[in-house]
């Protein structure tokens, strides 16, 4: 968790994608999420979190459903949102908060 922490603290947005293996709609979103990715390149970090791995993560960001995305910067939460979400609307998103 704290490596977690420190990730989340940084002055780069970081968007997390809260999932599980046995969920469909996650599965939708890697290919999403690669895509994001190509788009901003460095200007992001993205990093999966597996909530039957780290049900603490999740239990402290209060996932109730998945995917959730939560988008984080400095150590806040800047927004989230549950379900699959396309990737032109996640790189709005993020590049409004770059």
């Amino acid at each position: 968790m704290s490596k977690f922490n420190d990730l989340i603290n940084g002055s780069q947005p970081v968007l997390v994608d809260f999932s599980a293996e046995w969920c469909g709609p996650c599965k939708a979103m890697a290919p999403i999420l690669k895509d994001v990715k190509r788009q901003l390149d460095s200007q992001v970090k993205i990093i999966k979190v597996d909530v039957d791995k780290n049900p603490a993560a999740a239990q402290k960001f209060q996932v109730r459903g998945v995917p959730t995305l939560v988008l984080f910067k400095n150590g806040k939460l800047l927004w989230r949102q549950s379900g699959v979400v396309p990737a032109q609307q996640l790189v709005s998103i993020i590049k409004s908060h770059i």
